[in-house]
């Protein structure tokens, strides 16, 4: 099922559902962005892909590219614990953790668990290096 507000950002892949939007849902993809999505189409040929800029919502420069949200859905999950499904999608990244990104948010399911809730989450608003949560000295 796809969410309408997504919609817009659907790009084909051979037949498998791909979602993007970029930081701030401009639309725009950076270098990370793509570079993050090829590692991730050829190391899981996942179903769904769907990948966000979540940078805009934090507290570094215009059009940054270091936090990200990622739903992956591939047969290459069947049987595996959160915990491998989560070492495959940093194994794919590995240059991209170890550099410009700063956080990615994995959802990483089988095509059974993404037909039963295919809703990519959202994140917490930033409260950035030096904020305190509220109700905090």
């Amino acid at each position: 099922m796809l969410s309408g507000r997504l919609v817009p950002g659907l790009v084909s892949m051979a037949g498998r559902v791909c979602l993007s939007r970029g930081s701030a849902g401009s639309g725009a993809i950076g270098p990370v962005e793509a570079a993050i999505r090829t590692k991730l189409e050829q190391a899981l040929s996942p179903e769904v892909l769907e990948l966000r800029n979540e940078s805009g919502g934090h507290a570094v420069p215009p059009g940054s590219e270091t936090h990200f949200r990622v739903a992956v859905v591939s047969s290459r999950f069947e049987g595996l614990s959160p915990l491998q499904r989560h070492r495959l999608v940093h194994a794919a990244l590995a240059e991209e953790l170890a550099g410009p990104v700063h956080a990615l948010a994995i959802q990483a399911r089988t095509p059974a668990q993404w037909r039963e809730n295919s809703q990519l989450d959202t994140s917490p608003p930033c409260l950035g290096g030096n904020k305190k949560a509220l109700g905090t000295p």
